[in-house]
């Protein structure tokens, strides 16, 4: 870091940390100091003289920064700007919140991710989290796929932290960080909490039993190659990703032979109030969809790439692993939905724990900021719930299940939710949309993406301070907006487009960018308008209510279309 001082009419004396500015000034006169900053980092790709760059712009001068600095953001709202019309609180909310995880984005490298605080502070380290894959991707997928493919490339460059995190345990594979820092370490730790009766430190399982980590990462992965089809992800280290957190699982279940199943034992899920649990719904799930993307990964390169899937079977050593893991793929245990009620059990046994509500619950509290969860918190041996655990299966995957499962399941934990997470809140919102209720949705809505606007959220457990900014809840509303109300989805034949607005609402518009093409949506009450880039390299096609239409470059259609509540 470097800096350098403007000050006209004055002199100034810089030393190698501080300097001092001498001026003599009339009463009511005015001095104008302009400081000139340059930070570097050893890893930035475009690492320069820190110095010599503090003087540059220095020799720029500020309003020519300025001004900079405003087309820079103007390039950038207009790529990924969504706006909410009828709504301007919804539509102010949703911007801010955006704003604060964009000026988190690390853009210009791949050797970081957004940290689980933004730039608010060092709370968890500066950390990156499963938060990234799960809550933000998708709006770096629609409006800025480059950077998508950074965030999917900190993944990689920290493979080789998975594997040596996996060996520390005994397993092999890639065991990704909770809490991962550059070089893909895990800077958790086993006590991450006092008691705030004793003073003494809680033993904590985040670090070592939250492997669905690995599947989300995973996940992540896949998502990116689905949206933009760039194969190379797969070819940089992707491939190699799916293969070893594959094998990460394998080596972590467990095959009971009496139900010809493998189980996942011994885990902690979404819902952290509950740790050390077996056949979590949420880590199963993950599971499975990380370990049917590792079987297209491999299908896609045999035919496409057959030499670099050889190479890197022989490589990673992974012939003799594959048809266990294919078996692993098949047999391992999701809970299915019980066909009386729908219902599907977060984990084995949670249906037998004490059935209150949270408000119950919180009667219960002796002391302020009381941690909840494991080992000890009121909440582990209830079926109070910190977030979202099968509700984010449903809400993220709403064409696996039926319209009355996913009802049942979010009338059933809904009101069994604490919310104890900053995760929490936009997720309900956009389980809430795929239930077909648009009005729970947005009053959900506009909790997360008001959640540092007003700054109504959790300051500290126990005495531990866990405040900031919150880029996963900025990342889940922009998912809201979007992908619930303005209901955009990939499926398998392609881009869907089924909005279902708030009643005030009169309209969303948002970017999308898919295989390389780029297109404006805007949808209504009562009619959906597509609008092609006119630098698009093709025609495409993209189903816009029950319509399928082909847009070529520069083209703009509009259907007409009635809103379905599922």
């Amino acid at each position: 870091m470097a800096q350098a001082v403007s000050c006209p009419g004055a002199t100034v004396e810089t030393g190698s940390k501080v300097f001092r500015i001498s001026a003599q000034l009339e009463a009511g006169q005015s001095l104008e100091v302009c400081v000139f900053a340059s930070l570097y980092k050893e890893t930035d790709p475009d690492w320069a003289d820190p110095i010599r760059e503090a003087e540059n712009a220095r020799n720029a001068g500020f309003d020519r920064l300025l001004q900079e600095h405003r087309s820079a953001w103007k390039k950038l709202w207009d790529q990924v700007l969504v706006r909410i019309y009828g709504d301007e609180a919804a539509d102010l909310a949703l911007r801010y919140s955006m704003y604060l995880l964009l000026i988190s984005t690390p853009f210009h490298t791949d050797k970081v991710a957004v940290p689980g605080r933004g730039l608010s502070g060092q709370v968890y380290k500066g950390a990156m989290f499963w938060d990234t894959e799960l809550y933000m991707l998708p709006m770096y997928l629609a409006g800025l796929p480059q950077t998508a493919r950074n965030l999917v490339r900190y993944r990689v460059n920290t493979l080789d932290g998975a594997r040596a995190k996996a060996q520390e345990y005994g397993y092999r594979g890639a065991f990704y960080p909770w809490e991962s820092q550059e070089d893909g370490r895990d800077s958790c730790t086993e006590y991450n909490l006092t008691d705030i009766f004793t003073g003494r430190p809680l033993r904590t399982y985040f670090r070592d039993k939250q492997i669905h980590i690995s599947a989300d990462v995973a996940y992540g992965i896949w998502e990116y190659f689905r949206w933009t089809g760039d194969e190379s992800i797969l070819l940089d280290g992707g491939a190699e990703v799916l293969l070893e957190c594959a094998r990460f699982l394998y080596s972590w279940s467990y095959f009971k032979n009496e139900k010809n199943r493998y189980e996942l034992l011994d885990v902690t899920g979404a819902d952290e109030y509950h740790e050390r649990v077996n056949n979590d719904f949420y880590t199963n799930y993950m599971a499975k969809k990380a370990l049917q993307a590792m079987d297209f990964a491999i299908s896609w390169l045999s035919e496409r790439h057959p030499q670099a899937l050889e190479e890197l079977l022989d490589r990673l050593d992974f012939r003799t692993d594959l048809p266990a893991i294919l078996d692993l793929k098949e047999k391992l245990y999701v809970a299915a939905p019980d066909p009386d009620t729908g219902l599907i059990e977060q984990y084995d046994g949670h249906f037998r724990m004490e059935d209150i509500t949270p408000e119950e619950l919180t009667r219960r509290i002796i002391m302020p900021n009381e941690y909840l969860g494991s080992p000890v918190g009121l909440a582990v041996q209830t079926q109070v719930i910190k977030q979202a655990d099968v509700c984010l299966i449903t809400a993220l995957f709403p064409g696996d299940f039926s319209p009355q499962v996913r009802r049942a399941n979010y009338q059933y934990y809904e009101p069994r939710t604490e919310h104890g997470s900053s995760l929490s809140s936009c997720i309900y919102a956009l389980s809430a949309v795929k239930c077909g209720l648009p009005q729970l949705a947005k009053a959900y809505f506009m909790q997360a993406a008001t959640l540092d606007l007003k700054g109504a959220y959790k300051r500290f457990v126990g005495d531990l301070y866990i405040g900031g900014t919150h880029p996963a809840a900025n990342g889940g509303s922009w998912m809201v907006a979007v992908r619930g109300f303005g209901g955009l989805s990939l499926e398998q034949d392609g881009i869907h487009v089924q909005p279902i607005l708030p009643e005030d609402w009169t309209g969303i518009e948002y970017p999308l960018s898919y295989l390389g093409n780029r297109f404006r949506i805007y949808a209504g009450k009562d009619h959906i308008t597509a609008t092609a880039a006119p630098d698009n390299c093709r025609a495409a096609s993209l189903f816009l209510g029950e319509e399928c239409r082909q847009l070529s470059p520069g083209e703009q259609v509009t259907v007409r279309y009635q809103e379905v509540l599922s």
